[in-house]
């Protein structure tokens, strides 16, 4: 029988209780709260959804290889330079990309690749009712209808960039500024500058006749937690929209997010859907956020250009179109 040393024993235990020590800890604010401050970035190729070349919530290394490669090249195509004497490209060849860095790869949590943000239901796709279905269907449709400014997607309207109540990654708003105060935190969103104030202190519900756009939501820390409860949407704003999916949330939506810091440049972010006007089951989903040191810069929708005038101008020449084809043709 291998007998050890006491010296040696005493090595042991002290290697261990070294290794539980650098267990990490949230530092706190001036006011000793967990500090979450700063800038963060959740950008990744996971989508909300599984796409149906994943089998699993976690992906296998010829999975990840596959599905990084091909969103790498569409990248390498899209900011390829193009040479001036080449022929334009035609009609339907026109790709656009809002990065201006290479994209991140699948996200990493607990070191596993993640093939969805959706963790439940275990098949990764939102738990639709069919008639919620059916009218996530008709607003996909609806982004090709031209007929007037208030037909068209808040977002593309500059009204909101759709982060109320859940801040799941969209390619274009991953930036998020926290910060904190005695009696509120702010998660700051780079589409079209959304401040979400989360009240600490008073977390009374608003009256039932005010629905602001992001709903209304309170905080709450729960250890080295930050949890959010978002009640109260507006009824305006019914849709998210997250890389080719419609979230849909109706004003019967509870909506709890999680943040926790577990490690000096990241936070993990959980969130969890509670809509029985949209929805089967209680949905859930996560993903990290990691700190960066690229600034948020100003996000100038509708200032200064002619976008929505240019989209309805559009829409009135389809219409022309349409009148000069031939029933028959159509």
């Amino acid at each position: 029988m291998l007998r050890l040393a006491p010296l040696t024993v005493c090595l042991v235990l002290a290697l261990a209780s070294s290794a539980c020590a650098q267990t990490y800890k949230t530092p706190r604010t001036a006011l000793g709260q967990p500090d979450l401050q700063g800038l963060w970035d959740n950008d990744s190729m996971t989508r909300l959804q599984r796409p149906k070349a994943f089998k699993a919530l976690v992906a296998t290394p010829d999975e990840v290889a596959a599905f990084e490669g091909k969103g790498f090249a569409r990248f390498d195509k899209v900011i390829a330079p193009v040479s001036p004497d080449e022929p334009p490209p035609p009609p339907d060849g026109v790709t656009d990309d809002d990065r201006f860095e290479r994209p991140q790869g699948l996200a990493r949590v607990r070191g596993e690749a993640r093939s969805s943000q959706i963790v439940d239901p275990a098949d990764g796709r939102l738990p639709y009712t069919p008639a919620a279905k059916a009218a996530a269907d008709k607003a996909l449709a609806d982004e090709e209808v031209y007929d007037h400014p208030e037909a068209r997607p808040f977002d593309e309207r500059c009204l909101l960039g759709g982060g109320g109540g859940v801040a799941a990654p969209i390619i274009n708003r991953h930036h998020i500024l926290i910060v904190q105060t005695a009696e509120h935190v702010v998660l700051f969103g780079e589409q079209n500058h959304e401040a979400r104030i989360v009240r600490m202190m008073d977390r009374k519900p608003l009256p039932a006749a005010m629905a602001p756009w992001m709903g209304d939501s309170v905080g709450r820390w729960d250890g080295d937690t930050l949890v959010v409860e978002t009640t109260g949407l507006s009824p305006n704003d019914r849709w998210r929209w997250n890389s080719g999916d419609w979230i849909m949330l109706t004003t019967r939506a509870k909506i709890v997010e999680r943040f926790r810091r577990i490690a000096p440049d990241e936070i993990l972010y959980t969130f969890e859907v509670d809509d029985p006007g949209a929805y089967t089951q209680v949905w859930r989903g996560e993903h990290p956020m990691r700190a960066t040191s690229v600034p948020i810069f100003e996000y100038a929708c509708h200032e200064g250009n002619y976008a929505l005038t240019n989209i309805l101008a559009g829409g009135r020449v389809k219409d022309r179109e349409a009148a000069a084809t031939p029933a028959a043709a159509r």
